[in-house]
């Protein structure tokens, strides 16, 4: 081969391996692991609760806002997608897994304007991709990945409304405000750290608002209470919800950390990030200590630069003195997404209610942190201990079973398919329980002619005059026997509680054979006659 042949070929093989293609390449991945059998499993406690009130938006036309619900924007999206395209539980995750690639995609925007490089922007997308919280809650129909995904689409258009001050990008910058205050009360939180840092900014004069920046604002602060009045009031339909969502919001969520109905300990997103998301950890820990070692040599010969300056004669100062240095906007990123990482994991620290689909709003950050320095060395690091999170990822999002793990909270257990498989094969059914999510979701409509929900157990006497081929009662308040049934234990559902496990965490991490709870119900089915 000619040096010329050579030559030509090793171009084509760089321009091959082009950052555009190797994104892509993840880009595809993150929608196949998003995408692919998405209703492998049960819908989760919440996800039924949420595809219910959707399913009642659609049918009836109804929503009135409940705090203990969240905002009103997943169900009147949830509700849209169930008239295109009708209702079942692969429908209803959808859009979260939309979202969930389209935080993905949204890395390569920050590439183009030069805030990460080509590996950082590379690194951090394959960690977003593959990231086993990441991936598990955009197969899930909760609120968290909206508001993830409006997080990022508010960071991009506020960084393009100061780069180029053109009002287009304010109102993006707005309207994904008031979408994700009307998605769920934690967006708060983003706006305040987001607008700290803007504060800061503009204190070191790190940059400049344009000059029509106070119109800009008032016309932001209309497109994002338009947006909010519209979907509290249900369009409309109830505008007094406008002048009481706030309070109630506020004293609903304050009863809630005060009681710590889900607590844990002020360190329960560390554990949970050390259980699933190790490498990213680690990497943002070093990326943290990268930077700060950076700034603090910078600013030693910043030092050094001044005493050399005093040191020279007046006469001399206007020849040698260095041209002011130039913003940089990459050091400047990864300044903020530091502070973003460190204010958000204090106050989900602070606050009582510890779920864990709030981890992925410390994750965003942590990703882009752990990014920092991409150096070849740390490259290859970031790859080979991918290897962690794939398992972790295969494990919590494709087993199709009762998996013993914290990123599942009151999950669905999958014996329920055997319990719906009777009631399919019944004619009458009687739930004496109040136990009976996710029942409503699964027979809805037509399909909810045979069940009878009592919410509480009944007489014997009320089930021999029913003529029911089924009965369900919850196993805590049941019957000892029912004559002519054979008595059967399900699982409902379970879940993996801190409290009762908090004495054997590092023994768990290596075994994963927690302790479990759940609830069960027990299922009464005509007894068989011999022939």
């Amino acid at each position: 081969m000619s040096g010329s042949s050579a030559a030509g070929f090793a171009i084509r093989i760089q321009k091959s391996l082009s950052t555009e293609r190797f994104f892509f390449c993840i880009l595809i991945l993150a929608a196949v692991l998003r995408f692919a059998f998405l209703d492998l499993k049960l819908f989760h406690h919440d996800e039924a609760i949420h595809a219910w009130f959707s399913y009642k938006l659609l049918t009836t036309g109804v929503y009135v806002y409940d705090p203990s619900f969240h905002g009103p924007l997943l169900y009147y999206v949830t509700a849209g997608m169930f008239a295109l395209l009708g209702d079942a539980d692969l429908v209803g995750r959808i859009v979260p897994a939309f979202l969930g690639t389209l935080i993905v995609a949204l890395v390569y925007p920050l590439y183009r304007l030069g805030y990460l490089d080509s590996r950082q922007t590379l690194v951090a997308a394959f960690f977003l991709a593959i990231s086993p919280n990441m991936v598990y809650f955009s197969r899930f129909l909760r609120n968290d990945i909206f508001i993830l995904f409006l997080t990022f689409v508010l960071l991009l258009a506020l960084i393009l409304y100061l780069e180029r001050g053109q009002a287009r990008y304010a109102m993006i910058t707005a309207a994904a405000a008031g979408l994700g205050l009307s998605c769920k009360e934690n967006m708060p939180i983003v706006l305040g750290i987001f607008g700290v840092y803007l504060l800061y900014l503009l204190w070191a004069g790190k940059v400049k608002l344009p000059a029509r920046w106070k119109r800009d604002l008032a016309l932001g602060v209309l497109v994002a209470a338009g947006i909010i009045v519209v979907f509290y009031s249900s369009f409309g339909v109830h505008p007094d919800r406008v002048l009481t969502f706030i309070p109630d919001a506020i004293g609903h969520w304050w009863e809630m950390h005060e009681q710590q109905r889900l607590g844990g300990p002020f360190y329960f997103y560390v554990l949970l990030l050390l259980l699933y998301e190790l490498p990213i950890l680690v990497l943002a820990i070093a990326g943290t200590v990268q930077f700060l070692i950076a700034g603090r040599k910078a600013a030693s010969a910043a030092v050094r630069s001044m005493h050399e300056i005093v040191a020279i004669s007046l006469q001399q100062i206007r020849s040698v003195l260095p041209a002011p240095p130039s913003f940089d906007k990459k050091e400047e990123f990864f300044r903020f997404c530091i502070v973003w990482m460190a204010l958000s994991i204090a106050a989900y620290a602070y606050i009582g209610e510890k779920v864990p689909w709030l981890l992925i709003h410390q994750l965003l950050p942590l990703v882009f942190v752990a990014a920092y320095a991409m150096t070849e060395k740390k490259t290859v690091i970031a790859v080979v201990s991918s290897v962690f999170l794939v398992l972790a990822l295969w494990h919590v999002a494709y087993v199709p079973a009762d998996v013993n793990e914290p990123i599942m909270q009151v999950q669905n257990s999958e014996d329920m398919r055997e319990v719906m498989a009777l009631i399919d094969g019944s004619n009458a059914v009687a739930i004496a329980s109040d136990r009976y999510w996710p029942l409503p979701w699964y027979y809805r409509g037509d399909r909810s002619a045979n069940l009878s929900y009592f919410g509480k157990k009944i007489d014997e006497g009320s089930i021999a005059a029913g003529n029911y081929d089924l009965v369900i009662a919850s196993d805590e308040d049941s019957y000892p026997a029912l004559p002519g049934y054979e008595k059967r234990t399900y699982n409902l559902n379970y879940w993996f509680s801190w409290y009762d496990n908090k004495d054997r965490v590092l023994q768990y991490y290596f075994l994963r054979d927690g302790k479990m709870g759940n609830m069960k119900i027990d299922v009464f089915v005509p007894e068989r006659t011999s022939a």
